[in-house]
């Protein structure tokens, strides 16, 4: 990631937080709803995104999901993940993520939300840091601090992961395993 793309008042956003929530379908997946004729819902999530997932956790940041749908696939790559907080079936998207300011007890400049359509605006009106992905409307563009360079499930999560990294000065510690 290319620091010289992303603007200062994103950067100093980016260091304070503490809490990172994302919504699934159209962020941690491509938007696509896979559909068997027995009723199973099937998702595809990127194996970079699930990475940088682990070393922001590994970093100190708390990670959650707010999503509207209902899916034991998600809370299947939640667990895999290490994501405590998993809300699913979130109506009220708002409500949940004022929950988790309580409950974490976090200040909304310490959060970021990634999302992708105008059911999320109201969260990410409200985070610190509110990033969206390349294929989502105008409207929750002109909303958000950045938008990823890569599209959702394919890499869009990790962007956001490095961003944070890199922002708090963890991302040489993070990547120190790999590069002895």
């Amino acid at each position: 990631m290319h620091l010289s793309n992303i603007s200062p008042d994103c950067l100093a956003r980016a260091a304070k937080v503490r809490l990172a929530i994302f919504d699934v379908d159209g962020v941690m997946t491509d938007g696509s709803l896979f559909l068997g004729d027995d009723g199973q819902e099937y998702k595809a999530f990127n194996s970079l995104d699930g990475h940088g997932l682990k070393m922001l956790r590994k970093s100190g940041v708390e990670l959650a999901i707010i999503t509207g749908r209902t899916s034991n696939v998600v809370l299947q790559r939640a667990r895999n993940l290490g994501i405590p907080h998993i809300h699913q079936g979130a109506e009220d998207k708002l409500a949940v993520y004022q929950d988790l300011l309580r409950e974490l007890n976090v200040s909304p400049e310490e959060t970021s939300y990634m999302g992708d359509d105008v059911v999320d605006l109201p969260v990410l009106r409200r985070a610190g840091l509110a990033v969206t992905v390349p294929a989502s409307p105008l409207l929750v563009k002109e909303h958000c601090h950045f938008v990823t360079p890569r599209m959702a499930g394919q890499g869009a999560v990790r962007d956001l992961c490095e961003l944070l990294l890199i922002a708090q000065g963890k991302w040489d510690e993070q990547m120190a395993p790999y590069l002895t």
